[in-house]
């Protein structure tokens, strides 16, 4: 009689977290940053159909790295549970933490009962009254949300990224300065990343109801210029001989 295969519970938890790791750092990173009037948020992303950054509700926005079909369905799943709280009750009801913390639960369960997890990271963000009460929660891949302040980093070499950005992040900073230093810190010390390699949205004050809105149709390169990133000269946030990670191979629709 052949004995059943066992497995300790520890080292099937740390064969999914290596698994969902790879997954995610095979994506290109994704940063976000509060600034003068709103939250900034900016990915490596040279498609311009197939969207990292979008609308959840008026005053909140939704955006992944890792498998593009995995954190697409939570996307429309949390537009259809917003619409339907909103109809339901109120719009102001409608807020970004109830949404992080009903996608914490569905990664968690995921992880937890599911042979295979989910490949990704995602970013749910609601603009506040004020810069001091903007919300940015980042959702990890096991179900493990972390109440942002300021700035914020996803997806391949986020701590790096994180660093980067930390280092040049001072509050109220206008948009140019804040798009520049987003865009740095993505790029690192040895690569270059053009208007078109990006895309890039922001959560506004000042619009009556809905504040998302997307830089396009040369904003975003006209953004650039304004910031001082002038095409074609590497980052200056990194420190002199710091580490370049290699590049890995992108994950198919990011």
């Amino acid at each position: 009689m052949s004995m059943p295969y066992y497995v300790a519970p520890e080292q099937v938890m740390k064969d999914r977290a290596e698994y969902a790791q790879k997954g995610i750092a095979r994506g290109r990173a994704l940063v976000a940053a509060s600034y003068d009037r709103g939250i900034l948020i900016v990915a490596e992303n040279p498609s311009k159909t197939l969207h990292k950054i979008s609308e959840i509700y008026d005053r909140v926005a939704f955006a992944g790295v890792g498998r593009y079909n995995e954190f697409d369905q939570l996307r429309v799943a949390g537009v259809r549970h917003a619409d339907t709280k909103g109809y339901s009750y109120s719009r102001e009801d409608v807020n970004a933490r109830s949404l992080a913390n009903l996608y914490a639960q569905y990664l968690g369960q995921v992880f937890t009962h599911e042979m295979k997890p989910l490949e990704i990271e995602i970013l749910v963000a609601e603009l506040g009254p004020s810069d001091s009460r903007h919300q940015l929660y980042h959702i990890a891949y096991d179900g493990t949300v972390v109440d942002e302040v300021g700035v914020t980093a996803l997806g391949g070499d986020a701590a790096t990224v994180t660093a980067r950005l930390s280092q040049a992040y001072r509050p109220g900073w206008p948009l140019p300065e804040a798009l520049s230093s987003c865009v740095m810190a993505l790029a690192g010390p040895e690569r270059t990343l053009a208007a078109d390699d990006l895309e890039a949205a922001v959560l506004e004050e000042g619009h009556e109801r809905r504040a998302f809105r997307r830089l396009q149709n040369g904003e975003l390169a006209e953004l650039l210029r304004g910031g001082g990133v002038p095409a074609g000269e590497p980052s200056p946030l990194a420190s002199e001989g710091e580490s370049v990670p290699p590049a890995l191979p992108e994950e198919e629709g990011e």
